[in-house]
C-alpha cells in the first residue's frame, strides 16, 4: 500500500508539472495573431496615425504588431508615407530603406539579411517605421536653439547633397536659419548595421550662438518582443561601461523619466533579436552626454542622449558625432563594433550570469557550423565533443556503481539490523561508505556536469540570431523553434493545434524512447516504488521537453544515444557489474511478485 501511495503521488506531481509547464510555454511561446485580410482601422483613427487604443494582445518571442487592425493599418500608412516622396534611399548590404528629408529622420529601415518568416518570399524584417504608423520606430539627431536661435525641427525640410546613401557615398543634409547659422548632418553607413551621423553648426552671423545638441530613438512598445525572466526586451543601455537590464517599458511608463547615473556609452531599445541604439563618440576628448528613457505617450517611448550647451563663435563650426546601430544582434558584428569603441555592445545579447560559459559554447557551436554548414550537424558534433570530454567521468561512475553493488549485502545487513532506528542506520551506512571508499553520489556526477552545457545550449538557441531560421533535415526547418509535427493532429493533416503539453512531436517521441532505453541499461533501483517512478520518467520528460526548441531535443537525443553506446561499452569492460545488475533485477521482480501475492484483495460488492 505504501508503494502504491508513492506511485500515485508521483503521478499527481507529474500531472501538475505538465499543466504548469503548458501554462509556462503558452506564456513564452504565445501564438502570433494572424492578419485578417481587409481589416480596417479603428473608427475615427486619422490617416497616417496609429490607432487611438493600444493592442492588448500578448507580445510574441520575436515581436511585431499582433492586432489584425494594426497590421492592416501599418501596411496602409507605410505605403502612403513612403509614397509622399522627399526621401533619400538607403542601399547597403545590411540595411535598406530611406531617410526622410522632412525632419531629417532615419525612419525607414529593413534588415536585408533577415526575413520575417521561413518562406523564401517573405519580406525582410522591418525595424524602423515612420512616425504616426502603428509600428512607429525611428532615430533623430538635432539641436535645441538657445536664446531665440532658430534650429531645425520636425517640420524642417532639409536640402540633400547626394542622391543615395551607400557605404561608398555618404549623404549630407543642410539647413540655414535666417540669422546665418547653417546646420548640417552627414550620414555614412557601413556594410552591416551602423550609421554614423556627424552634426555640425557653422556660424556665419556676427555674434556667438548657443545650441544644445541631442539624439534620440523613438519607438512603440506594441512591436516589442516578449520580456521574460531570462531574456530582456525593452530599454537597454551601457553607462560607464556597465550594461543595465533593469528597466522595462512598464517601469519607464510608471516613472515618466528614468535617468541612470553616469555617462552613456550607448542607449536604446532591444528585442530578443533586434537592437536600435545610439553610440556617442568617445574619442579625442569628445563631450560625453547624459542619457535617459522617457515615456512620451501611452505606448510611445524614447531613448535620449542629451549634450551640454555648445557655444559657436562667429566664423567657427562646432561638430560632434553619434553612431546609430539599427539591426540584428549578430555576435561577431557586435564584437567588431566593440573594437571600434562601442563599449560592451555585444552584451546587448542577454547572456545572463553564466556568460562566461555560454559564450564559449556559442563560439564552439558557431565554429562547427562554419565547418559543416548545418547547425543541426554542429549540435550533434558539439554533443560528441561534450560526451567525449566526460568519458573519463563516466568510467569513474561505472567504477562507483560496481563498488556500490559490491557492498549491497553489507548494506542489507545494516538496514535489517537497525530497521527501527533510522538515525543509527544512516550513521552506520555512512561509516560503511567511508570504510569502503565508496561515494554514493558519484553516479550523479555526469548528469550534474551536463546541466551547464544543457542550459548554455538552451540560452544559445533562445538568444542568438545565428540560430534563427536555421534548418536541419527533413521536416526540421527552424532549430530555434519547437518541432512543428504533432502526433495528435496527424503531423499537420488535421486543422488544429494541440495544447503545448500534448503537442508531442517526432523528436519528443525519440527523446522518450532513447531515455527509456538508457534507463533500462542502468541498474534498477532496489525500492519497487522508486523503480516504478523511474519507469515513468522518460515519458514524463517526453511531455516536458516537447515544446522546447528542436535543436535542444536533437542535442538530448544524441546525448542519450551516445550514453547508451557508452554504457554498452563499459558493461563489456565490467561484466561482473552487468551480471550483478541482472541478478538484482531478478531479486526485485521476485519481491514485487511476492508482495503482490500477499496483498489482500478487497471483496467484490454488488
Amino acid at each position: 500500500m505504501e508503494n502504491q501511495r508513492n506511485v500515485i503521488l508521483a503521478m499527481v506531481l507529474m500531472a501538475l508539472m505538465l499543466v504548469g509547464w503548458d501554462l509556462g510555454m503558452r506564456y513564452y511561446y504565445p501564438a502570433p495573431a494572424k492578419p485578417v485580410a481587409g481589416a480596417a482601422a479603428a473608427p475615427g483613427a486619422p490617416a497616417g496615425n496609429a490607432p487611438a487604443t493600444a493592442s492588448t494582445l500578448k507580445p510574441t518571442r520575436e515581436g511585431g504588431l499582433q492586432a489584425p487592425a494594426d497590421v492592416a493599418l501599418e501596411k496602409q500608412d507605410l505605403a502612403q508615407t513612403l509614397a509622399a516622396g522627399h526621401r533619400i534611399p538607403v542601399d547597403a548590404p545590411g540595411l535598406k530603406g530611406s531617410i526622410n528629408l522632412l525632419g531629417g529622420l532615419v525612419d525607414d529601415l529593413t534588415l536585408a539579411r533577415h526575413r520575417e518568416t521561413l518562406d523564401k518570399n517573405s519580406p525582410p524584417v522591418r525595424l524602423f517605421s515612420p512616425a504616426g504608423t502603428p509600428a512607429q520606430h525611428y532615430a533623430q539627431v538635432g539641436w535645441i536653439g538657445q536664446n531665440g536661435i532658430a534650429a531645425p525641427g520636425p517640420d524642417t525640410m532639409w536640402q540633400a547633397e547626394g542622391a543615395k546613401l551607400t557605404p561608398a557615398t555618404p549623404v549630407t543634409l543642410k539647413w540655414t536659419n535666417p540669422t546665418g547659422q547653417t546646420f548640417a548632418i552627414r550620414y555614412a553607413i557601413d556594410a552591416n548595421y551602423m550609421i554614423t551621423l556627424t552634426q555640425s553648426v557653422s556660424n556665419a552671423g556676427g555674434a556667438p550662438v548657443a545650441v544644445k545638441p541631442f539624439a534620440l530613438v523613438n519607438r512603440t512598445d506594441r512591436t516589442a518582443s516578449l520580456d521574460t525572466w531570462n531574456v530582456h526586451s525593452g530599454p537597454i543601455a551601457a553607462f560607464d561601461g556597465a550594461v543595465t537590464f533593469d528597466n522595462n517599458y512598464s517601469d519607464v511608463k510608471t516613472a515618466g523619466t528614468v535617468s541612470p547615473a553616469g555617462s552613456a556609452n550607448w542607449i536604446g531599445f532591444t528585442d530578443i533579436y533586434w537592437l536600435s541604439a545610439l553610440v556617442p563618440d568617445t574619442a579625442n576628448g569628445a563631450v560625453q552626454p547624459k542619457g535617459d528613457f522617457r515615456s512620451v505617450a501611452p505606448d510611445i517611448f524614447r531613448a535620449d542622449l542629451i549634450y551640454p550647451v555648445s557655444t559657436v563663435a562667429p566664423g567657427q563650426t562646432a561638430t560632434q558625432t553619434v553612431r546609430l546601430f539599427a539591426g540584428a544582434k549578430e555576435n561577431n558584428v557586435l564584437e567588431a563594433y566593440e573594437k571600434q569603441g562601442a563599449t560592451n555592445l555585444s552584451l546587448s545579447i542577454d547572456w545572463g550570469w553564466f556568460r562566461w560559459f555560454e559564450k564559449p559554447i556559442f563560439w564552439l557551436l558557431d565554429s562547427l557550423f562554419r565547418a559543416v554548414h548545418n547547425f543541426g550537424l554542429a549540435i550533434i558534433l558539439l554533443t560528441l565533443i561534450v560526451r567525449g570530454m566526460m568519458f573519463p567521468v563516466a568510467q569513474r561512475q561505472f567504477s562507483s556503481m560496481a563498488a556500490m553493488r559490491a557492498i549491497q549485502p553489507k548494506l542489507k545487513v545494516i538496514q535489517e539490523r537497525f530497521k527501527d532506528d533510522k538515525q543509527k542506520q544512516q550513521q552506520e551506512i555512512m561509516a560503511l561508505y567511508k570504510a569502503e571508499g565508496v561515494n554514493p553520489l558519484a553516479g550523479c556526477l555526469p548528469i550534474f556536469l551536463q546541466i551547464p552545457v544543457f542550459f548554455a545550449l538552451y540560452k544559445v538557441l533562445v538568444l542568438t540570431i545565428e540560430m534563427r531560421h536555421q534548418p536541419f533535415y527533413l521536416w526540421i526547418k527552424d532549430l530555434s523553434a519547437p518541432d512543428p509535427l504533432h502526433v495528435l493532429n496527424l503531423f499537420g493533416l488535421l486543422p488544429f493545434t494541440p495544447p503545448a503539453f500534448l503537442a508531442i512531436g517526432v523528436l519528443a517521441i525519440l527523446l522518450g524512447i532513447t531515455m527509456w532505453a538508457q534507463f533500462k541499461l542502468q541498474p534498477a533501483a532496489m525500492d519497487p516504488a522508486q523503480q516504478q517512478v523511474m519507469a515513468l520518467m522518460p515519458w514524463m520528460m517526453m511531455f516536458v521537453m516537447a515544446p522546447f526548441a528542436a535543436g535542444l531535443l536533437i542535442y538530448w537525443i544524441t546525448s542519450n544515444l551516445l550514453t547508451i553506446a557508452q554504457q554498452k561499452y563499459l558493461y563489456s569492460k565490467h561484466p561482473q557489474l552487468k551480471a550483478q545488475a541482472s541478478k538484482d533485477q531478478l531479486d526485485i521482480d521476485r519481491v514485487a511478485l511476492r508482495e503482490q501475492k500477499t496483498t489482500p484483495r478487497k471483496p467484490k460488492t454488488r
